[in-house]
């Protein structure tokens, strides 16, 4: 969002602000409060603590095994180290999948519990009624189409959404019935370019992109990808803009070193006896 509105906290509002005026909007995972008050420093209008905590933080093969109560400790910590950006926390899988009543319980847990600004949930159609029940209820909900981790099982693996006729027909529909149940905004993942830029133009709320091409009114990374701190298979559509893995290696080496050859502390780095001639 626009330099201006930089100063201001993010709020809802702002996402119909941006979508009219073609202002790109900036997000991020996060999940502890460092990294907040430096992406929150740095001016991303977005933190999303994401479900994919499960595989960053907990070393998890997917994020089905992350409960709620794991990601209310993380959304403490992230709100508490933002003090512009909007934060948005995932619902997990298994907290709302038994329908609107189960969902608006968690999604009023995160809000009480946490100090988010907005939750996030999977599905199109499908959660339709879910999104509907929890804006009724006046809690903002981010929603996320075309490729759903949590539901990585059902969909085969990580296979890329919306392709062919058919696709494009449901990701449309996904997103329209998303839209229409009251999401402010909405997550396109692993759809072809110009697909999700159709489903953009044709959405009125905004589409935060991962790995949907550069037409989406938005885009979102796991932090540890964009700052290249992740190792192992490294999705095609990310961009690491640091090499942070190398940074952190290169100091911890740098660290045991020193503490090895006696160099680390120094004096300067110790304390002497007050007391003392």
């Amino acid at each position: 969002m626009s330099e201006q509105a930089a100063r201001k906290r993010v709020r809802i509002r702002h996402f119909a602000q941006a979508k009219a005026s073609g202002e790109k909007i900036t997000a991020l995972t996060s999940y502890d409060v460092q990294t907040a008050r430096i992406f929150d420093e740095a001016g991303i209008d977005v933190l999303l603590v994401g479900d994919s905590a499960a595989n960053v933080v907990l070393g998890l093969d997917t994020t089905l095994p992350i409960t709620v109560d794991e990601i209310i400790t993380l959304a403490k910590a992230v709100v508490r180290g933002a003090s512009r950006a909007l934060v948005v926390a995932d619902l997990p899988f298994g907290s709302y999948e038994r329908g609107p009543e189960q969902a608006l319980d968690t999604a009023v847990r995160f809000m009480k519990e946490t100090g988010v600004a907005a939750v996030k949930l999977e599905g199109g159609e499908r959660s339709a009624d879910v999104i509907r029940r929890i804006v009724d209820a006046g809690i903002p909900v981010m929603g996320h189409i075309g490729f759903t981790p949590q539901a990585e099982h059902g969909l085969g693996g990580h296979v890329i959404q919306g392709k062919g006729e058919t696709g494009r027909a449901q990701l449309l529909r996904d997103a329209l019935a998303v839209q229409e149940a009251g999401a402010f905004a909405v997550v396109l993942e692993m759809v072809p370019a110009k697909i999700a830029a159709e489903v953009s133009a044709q959405l009125e709320i905004p589409t935060i992109g991962i790995g949907a091409g550069a037409g989406c009114d938005g885009q979102i990374l796991v932090w540890t990808d964009a700052l290249g701190l992740g190792s192992g298979r490294v999705p095609s559509f990310v961009r690491a803009f640091a090499d942070a893995r190398a940074v952190f290696l290169d100091a911890a080496t740098a660290y045991r070193d020193a503490v090895k050859d006696g160099t680390f502390p120094a004096a300067s780095e110790s304390f002497s006896d007050p007391t003392a001639d």
